[in-house]
């Protein structure tokens, strides 16, 4: 099942490869329990072979769940953390194997989506009905993407055409007072395809909080894209895709809008040279509406990347250049409204039979806090046709952001303020791993170890609160996943344990949790098709000192889908249907933050052929 596939990777040539033309190459080696991943290496690599922990959600896994919001999907993934103030649209933070939100990257089609001023990504405002894939690496990947790929990468893939399909259009409604539509349509002109999907939500939602009023969330989406084949069998392409829309916390509301821009192309020279560029934009803007006043927060991301792929025989070696740009506006004044990161990269992938091995070096020079190198060495040995064995080392950084470096001073020492001379976090970590991989069903083990120097935290500089770098942190962890596809059943099982320690205190690392679970199990009877999930998480602390003791919890969500006529389909989804209330956050009074109980969506689509 390849919703909790996971094995090895490195990194990826973000604009070189669609969705459908990664289901071709799937089908094209006929191996469905080992497919096909981009954001692990430079290039197209079955998951076994890029070395690397890697989880894989395909569209069915996507339609089936229909997640309300895009964490959802990642909640309960081998090393995932999700954490939360509330549902429908609220704060949400994902770490991966520990690391903090900002030490994770979140790609849309190879673009990088994050806010410069918190360092994290907008998960609760990415519209999940507009992608078809993720992918998940897990582990240190800065030497491919640069600053803060510590904890791994998450890559979503936007919405493509299937030969033959022309468009969809669907419409739903849940309690809570939740209604949502959508629609598509595909079309080609020669060598040119074009998309255009679209969707608009909205819901009252419920308390965040207990007692507390219920908070709504409001968002409309948009993507659209366009393809062109070349004559050669090289590929540009153009890509936008905007969510935008408002959602209301306990004290006020935020308008917000995260967009994404991109153009690219990726050609064949020779026979033994690939050349890829692209150019890409992305935005985070958030305006905050509170009694005391307005606050808005704006950044601008401008990414240009080069990229070059040379074969010899089996053997592979990329090298690149990066430039990107980070810009900042704001009711705050910020003593730097932008900074600048110059990179060059490369990675070489050699295969000698049985044995496969990845050297990847980039050094990364930031003018706001210098030059920083990272590498990474993958071995691997397959045993015989099913079965393979890897171990691999890495180092990584995460960059320090515009709030830890800039934030403006306030008129009294106990207000927080920037600090400039703040070092970035860096890290090392080491894993082990096996795999098999069968006709019907796989598994997949690993083991690791993340030793993080440098860690920011908050604490004092003259005497006024600021961020400094004073904490170190050990993480180690073991992740288990195993899956199986057979006679319309499709099953999975993944498990992490992990041990997040602060060094500096011997406490557990606030709100991560050390052992998650999670058990799918669907059946497709003809027409009809049934499901359900059941995820597990442990306890967790609130803060750092382990005083503010998070209960641990399960939910069981339900699902159902019958396609009643040709080309319809209706869905009907129950998350929570236990109705177990949980809490995976508290506010800064210790109150908790609830998530919302059960929740069903019934949903009705029609496919355009």
């Amino acid at each position: 099942m390849k919703v909790f596939r996971f094995v090895a990777s490195s990194l990826l040539v973000p604009f070189s490869l669609t969705p459908l033309s990664i289901a071709v190459a799937q089908e094209s080696t006929g191996a469905t329990m080992d497919p096909i991943v981009v954001t692990a290496t430079l290039g197209p690599k079955t998951v076994g072979e890029s070395l690397a922990s890697v989880t894989v959600i395909d569209e069915e896994e996507i339609r089936s769940k229909a997640p309300a919001d895009f964490a959802d999907l990642l909640r309960g993934q081998p090393g995932i953390n999700v954490t939360g103030n509330g549902s429908f649209g609220k704060s949400t933070s994902v770490n991966i194997r520990g690391v903090k939100d900002a030490g994770s990257v979140f790609l849309v089609d190879g673009i990088k989506l994050h806010s410069a001023t918190s360092g994290e990504a907008s998960w609760e405002y990415f519209p999940t009905e507009l992608i078809q894939r993720v992918e998940i690496v897990r582990g240190p990947r800065s030497s491919l993407y640069g600053a803060d790929a510590m904890g791994g990468v998450v890559q979503a893939f936007t919405l493509d055409p299937k030969q033959g399909q022309r468009g969809w259009v669907e419409a739903g409604a849940g309690n809570f007072d939740t209604q949502k539509v959508s629609a598509g349509a595909f079309a080609s002109v020669g060598n040119t395809s074009f998309s255009l999907s679209g969707l608009h939500k909205e819901s009252d939602g419920t308390a965040i909080l207990e007692d507390g009023d219920d908070k709504g969330f409001r968002n409309t989406a948009g993507l659209g894209r366009v393809v062109h084949t070349l004559s050669n069998g090289g590929e540009a392409s153009a890509l936008l895709l905007q969510s935008e829309g408002n959602s209301e916390f306990e004290g006020g509301n935020t308008d917000y809008t995260i967009r994404t821009i991109g153009l690219g192309l990726v050609t064949p020279l020779n026979d033994y040279w690939q050349t890829g560029i692209q150019f890409a934009e992305s935005r985070d803007e958030q305006k905050t509406f509170r009694s005391s006043g307005e606050d808005f927060y704006n950044t601008r991301l401008r990414q240009a990347r080069w990229e070059n792929t040379f074969s010899y025989k089996v053997h592979e070696f990329v090298v690149g250049a990066e430039l990107q740009q980070d810009e900042v506006e704001s009711t705050k004044d910020f003593a730097e409204s932008s900074r600048t990161n110059m990179a060059v990269f490369s990675q070489l992938r050699l295969n000698f039979g049985p044995m496969d091995a990845q050297l990847s070096l980039r050094s990364d020079d930031n003018e706001a806090y210098g030059t920083k190198e990272t590498g990474g060495l993958a071995l691997g040995y397959k045993l015989d046709r099913s079965h393979r064995v890897r171990v691999s080392y890495g180092t990584a950084f995460r960059a320090p952001t515009f709030n830890n470096l800039y934030w403006p001073a306030g008129p009294k020492l106990s207000d927080y303020r920037g600090n400039p001379d703040l070092n970035p976090e860096e890290s090392e970590s080491y894993e082990l791993g096996a795999s098999g991989n069968y006709q019907r069903w796989f598994w997949d083990i690993a083991v690791y170890q993340m030793d993080i120097e440098d860690l920011i935290s908050s604490g004092k500089v003259n005497g006024a609160s600021s961020s400094i770098n004073i904490n170190e942190a050990r993480i180690r962890g073991a992740e288990f996943g195993a899956g199986y596809e057979y006679d319309g059943w499709r099953a999975g099982i993944a498990m992490t344990y992990m041990d997040p320690e602060d060094l500096e205190t011997q406490k557990q690392i606030a709100r991560l949790t050390r052992q998650t679970a999670r058990f799918d199990l669907d059946k497709a009877y003809g027409n009809f098709g049934l499901g359900g999930s059941v995820v597990v998480e442990g306890h967790r602390y609130d803060d750092g000192a382990n005083t503010e003791r998070l209960a641990g919890f399960g939910t069981l969500d339900l699902r159902a889908n019958w396609e009643f006529a040709q080309n319809w389909t209706t869905r009907l989804t129950l998350v929570n249907a236990l109705d177990r209330e949980y809490s995976t956050a508290e506010r800064f009074d210790g109150v908790k933050y609830i998530s919302a109980g059960r929740t069903a969506m019934l949903s009705v689509r029609y496919d355009i052929q």
